[in-house]
C-alpha cells in the first residue's frame, strides 16, 4: 500500500508539473527593451506606455492568449542591451522582443534576439542596413526606415525653394541616416553638416555657427533631452524669426511639455500626429491621455501598433508561436487597423505608408502638440528595399 501511495503521489506531482508546463506554453511572453534612464528616458517611457496600453485595451491578451510583458532599460549602452536581450531569449524564453528606441541599440541586439529564436519588432529604430542588404525574416518594423522621416523635411525645403540649409544630428547611425535622408531630396547648398555627441545638451557653439552661416533653413534631428535644450537655446538666441526650423524627433509630444512656447510654429517630419482623423487614433489618444496624463508621441503610437501587429499574427496562427514560418507569414499580412490609417509591410518587413509635415500648436486646453500641416509622401516605400533578398 505504501508503494502504491508513493507511486500515486509521484504521478500526481508529474501531472501537476505537466499542467504547469502546459500553462506556461499558453502564455505569450514579450520582452520590451527601451532607454528608460538619462535624458532620453521620456522617449523610452512613451514606447513602453504605448505597448502596455495596447495590451490593456486588448484585455491583457495577445491573440487571445494571456501575455507576460517584461521591461528592461538598455541604459543607452549596447553591451547592457545585449546582456538584457540575451536574458530575454535564454532565461525568460520570450516569443517577441519589442524595441529599442535608438539605432545603435538595434545594431547591437538584432543578432542575439533573432539567433535566439525570438521575433524582434522595432517600434522606432529602423536602420538602412536592416532595410537592405542585412534584412532579416525575424525582424519587423512598425515605424519607418530612418531616412524617411528626414526626407520629409528635405522635400519640403526643396519644394519651398530653400537655397541654403544648415543640418545637424547626433554622431551615430540614425544621425547619419537622418542627414542622408534630408539630402536625398534637398538639392540646395548645405552650408554646414554637423555631428554632435549623443546626449549633448549645450549648443552655444553650434548656434554661433548657425548665426554666422545665415542659412535660410535649419534641419536638426535631436531627440529627447537634446531637443529640449536645443529648441530653448535656439529661441533664446533670437534665430527663430530668421531661420526656417525643420526637424525630426526634436519637437514632438515627448519634448513639447518641456519646450512649450519655445517650439511654437516649428515644423517636423512624421508618419502620424495626435490629430490624425480616424476612429482608432482618436480612441488611442484619449485613452493615452487618460492613462498617463500626457499626449502620446510617435514612439507610443508605433509601439501600440507593434502590439496590434503581434495580436493579429497570433490570431492568424491561433496562438501558435512554435511554427516560426507561419508566425512570420502572419506578421507580414499586417492584418490590423493601424493608428496611422494605411499601413502594410514591404518585402523587407519595413512599412509602406504616408508621411506628413507637422507643425507645433497650442491646444485650447493649454497643452502643446503637433498637427498635420500637409501630406508630403503617399504610400512611400524606403529606398533600400531593392537590396533586400527577401521576397
Amino acid at each position: 500500500m505504501r508503494s502504491t501511495m508513493i507511486a500515486a503521489l509521484a504521478a500526481g506531482a508529474a501531472l501537476t508539473m505537466t499542467a504547469a508546463s502546459a500553462g506556461a506554453q499558453d502564455k505569450v511572453k514579450v520582452g520590451i527593451i527601451a532607454t528608460l534612464s538619462g535624458p532620453p528616458a521620456v522617449i523610452g517611457q512613451q514606447l513602453r506606455n504605448g505597448f502596455q496600453l495596447a495590451v490593456k485595451n486588448l484585455g491583457g491578451k495577445l491573440g487571445g492568449k494571456d501575455v507576460e510583458v517584461i521591461v528592461q532599460d538598455d541604459e543607452l549602452k549596447p553591451d547592457v542591451a545585449v546582456t538584457k536581450v540575451r536574458a530575454f531569449v535564454e532565461r525568460d524564453k520570450v516569443d517577441f522582443v519589442v524595441g529599442p528606441v535608438f539605432s545603435n541599440m538595434l545594431q547591437a541586439i538584432l543578432k542575439p534576439v533573432t539567433d535566439g529564436g525570438a521575433i524582434l519588432v522595432s517600434p522606432n529604430a529602423g536602420t538602412s542596413n536592416f532595410a537592405g542588404k542585412d534584412c532579416n525574416p525575424n525582424f519587423f518594423v512598425t515605424s519607418y526606415q530612418n531616412d524617411q522621416m528626414h526626407e520629409v523635411a528635405g522635400k519640403y525645403a526643396q519644394d519651398k525653394g530653400v537655397k541654403t540649409a544648415y543640418i545637424m544630428a547626433p554622431n551615430y547611425q540614425a544621425g547619419k541616416d537622418s542627414l542622408a535622408g534630408f539630402k536625398r531630396y534637398f538639392k540646395g547648398e548645405v552650408v554646414d553638416e554637423v555631428y554632435v555627441p549623443l546626449n549633448q545638451l549645450d549648443y552655444s557653439a553650434e548656434l554661433a555657427r548657425i548665426a554666422a552661416a545665415k542659412p535660410e533653413a535649419l534641419f536638426v534631428f535631436l531627440p529627447g533631452g537634446m531637443g529640449v535644450n536645443f529648441v530653448k537655446q535656439f529661441r533664446q538666441a533670437g534665430l527663430a524669426d530668421k531661420v526656417m526650423f525643420l526637424s525630426t524627433f526634436t519637437v514632438d509630444e515627448a519634448t513639447l511639455p518641456a519646450q512649450q512656447d519655445a517650439a511654437l510654429g516649428f515644423f517636423a517630419g512624421s508618419n502620424w500626429a495626435p490629430n490624425m482623423d480616424n476612429p482608432q487614433n482618436k480612441k488611442f489618444v484619449a485613452d493615452y491621455e487618460k492613462e498617463f496624463g500626457s499626449i502620446p508621441a510617435t514612439y507610443a503610437f508605433q509601439a501600440y501598433d507593434a502590439a496590434l501587429a503581434i495580436d493579429a499574427a497570433l490570431k492568424e496562427t491561433k496562438g501558435n508561436v512554435s511554427d516560426k514560418e507561419a508566425l512570420r507569414a502572419a506578421m507580414k499580412k499586417a492584418n490590423f487597423e493601424s493608428l496611422r490609417g494605411k499601413f502594410k509591410f514591404n518585402t523587407n518587413n519595413y512599412p509602406i505608408q504616408d508621411f506628413y509635415l507637422t507643425k507645433v500648436v497650442k491646444r485650447p486646453d493649454g497643452k502643446f502638440q503637433t498637427e498635420i500641416a500637409e501630406k508630403v509622401f503617399a504610400d512611400y516605400a524606403d529606398p533600400y528595399v531593392k537590396d533586400c533578398k527577401m521576397k
